[in-house]
Order: structure tokens, then C-alpha cells, then sequence
């Protein structure tokens, strides 16, 4: 983890994005930067708007109004067409692998590189191994989804989406259902993997260990706010009761079970 954040580029900024659904308003006015080659974490609790704000910066939603930049330029003014273009930048990690089971490890992986490049079957091959390799899965090619546990589809998924070598990686929940052991794995894979090949990572999470584990900087989402951005020192001595109730899984606190609850429900509604 780095110090030196301060010197180091904006690669997304987002400014005063607003997004409601059916009148109520999921994301309120958010602005931040996230900086070259750093682990960013988004964090909040169920239905503070994580995964609405994760949906925006991959273009799969458009805001209401605000600006979401990426690479130099406005994506949630960019039509279909150019959107095409701008996710061969960046790969994604779904929550549960996003694996397709029909298709074995290998051509899992090779299939961003088979829709995107004009690469011969051959490199292709070779890139799926290096790919393999780097997420600690060599040889594992020709095995289908099935034949995975939980942690190896997620390591199969993050392969996917370093496979056409992005700038940013996204990550949504990595380490959900994960005993503690496989989570480790995860979370160290993230950190030698944004390291060792100078990418961005974006991880939508909330868990407490995995946050503090890998994280440069962490924002704070609460209910479409951004409550605190900081390093994980400082968001561990955070003053905000809202922060310290959230990061210590206090039940009693300024987030009641009723908040909680209608969060949840605004989740299934959103």
C-alpha cells in the first residue's frame, strides 16, 4: 500500500452524480476521485448505493445528472458504440465469478480476447495459461465451472478480467461467501495483482477485514452520501458515530435495524 497517493492522477472522476428510481433517490450528489494504481474501496451498508454507484462507473447505468470520467472522458455521455470501446479498458469481477458453465475454464477466459482482439487461436491459448498462472490456477484449463469450489471461480473470474491486461479492474463483493482462508487468498491476489501489473482496482465490499486488508483509500457511502473518504487509518479513527458503528458491526448505533431494513428493501426495489 502506498503513501505517495497524493502524487499520483485521477483515473476516475466522478462529479455530483444523482441517480433515483421511482422517485426515491439512490445517489445523492456524489464526487471523488479515484487515483492511478490504487486499491479503492466503496463501502456502506445494504442499500446505501454501492452497487448503483459500481453500475454507473461501468456504464451499465446512466445518471441522472453529474459526470462519471474515465480515461479523459465522460462516459455517461458516451453512446453504445463508444462504451464498446472503453470496456476493453476495463475488466470486472462479478460476485459470484459470473462464470458460464457451459464453457470450460480456458474458453471462459479467452472469451473477452476472442470478442475483442483478432488475436490467433494459438496466442490466445498461451495468454489463457499466463492468465491461469497468474491467479495461482495452472493446468486448470480444460476443467468446466462445476468442477470449481467457490474461491477457484472467483480466481477463474479475476483471470477473465485481467485478460485483455485492463488499466482498471472492478470488483463486486470478491470475497462473498468465502470461508476465511479463501478470502485471504482473494484479497491477497487483489493486492499482488494491482501491484504487479500497475492496474487500478475498484472493490465494492463490506467486509471489515478484507476492507482494511487491502485497501489505499476508502470512501463511505451512506444513504447516496459520501459520509468520509480517507486511508484506512484515518476511517478507522473516523469521528463519525455512523462510520464507527458500521466498521465495528455495533447493532445499537445512529444505523437502526428499521434504516437497515428499508436500505435492504431499496436494494430489491433498485
Amino acid at each position: 500500500m502506498s503513501s505517495s497517493h497524493h502524487e499520483r492522477k485521477p483515473v476516475i472522476s466522478v462529479k455530483n452524480l444523482v441517480k433515483s428510481f421511482g422517485g426515491r433517490r439512490i445517489l445523492n450528489g456524489v464526487t471523488l476521485d479515484i487515483l492511478e494504481g490504487e486499491t479503492f474501496v466503496i463501502m456502506g451498508g445494504s442499500g446505501c448505493g454501492k452497487s448503483t454507484f459500481l453500475r454507473h462507473l461501468i456504464g451499465s447505468l446512466r445518471p441522472d445528472s453529474g459526470e462519471v470520467w474515465m480515461f479523459g472522458e465522460d462516459i455517461a455521455k458516451a453512446d453504445e458504440d463508444r462504451m464498446h470501446e472503453i470496456r476493453k479498458k476495463f475488466g470486472m469481477l462479478f460476485q459470484s465469478g459470473g462464470l458460464f458453465d457451459s464453457m470450460s475454464v480456458g474458453d471462459n477466459i479467452a472469451l473477452p480476447l476472442r470478442e475483442h482482439t483478432k488475436l490467433d487461436d494459438s496466442i490466445i491459448r498461451i495468454m489463457v495459461r499466463m492468465k491461469l498462472e497468474l491467479v495461482g490456477l495452472s493446468g486448470f484449463e480444460d476443467l468446466m465451472p462445476s468442477q470449481l469450489s467457490g474461491g477457484m471461480k472467483k480466481r477463474v473470474g479475476l483471470a477473465r478480467a485481467i485478460a485483455l491486461d485492463p488499466k482498471i479492474v472492478f470488483y463486486d463483493e470478491p470475497t462473498a461467501g468465502l470461508d476465511p482462508v479463501m478470502t485471504g487468498v482473494v484479497d491477497k491476489l487483489t493486492i499482488d495483482l494491482t501491484k504487479q501489473l500497475g492496474i487500478t482496482s475498484v472493490v465494492v465490499t463490506h467486509d471489515m477485514n478484507s476492507v482494511f486488508r487491502i485497501a489505499d483509500r476508502i470512501v463511505m457511502l451512506h444513504k447516496g452520501e459520501v459520509l468520509q473518504i480517507g486511508t484506512p487509518e484515518e476511517i478507522r479513527h473516523a469521528k463519525d458515530p455512523i462510520i464507527q458503528q458500521f466498521i465495528n458491526g455495533d447493532p445499537e448505533g445512529p444505523i437502526s435495524f428499521l434504516q437497515r431494513g428499508e436500505g435492504y428493501l431499496d436494494k430489491l426495489t433498485a
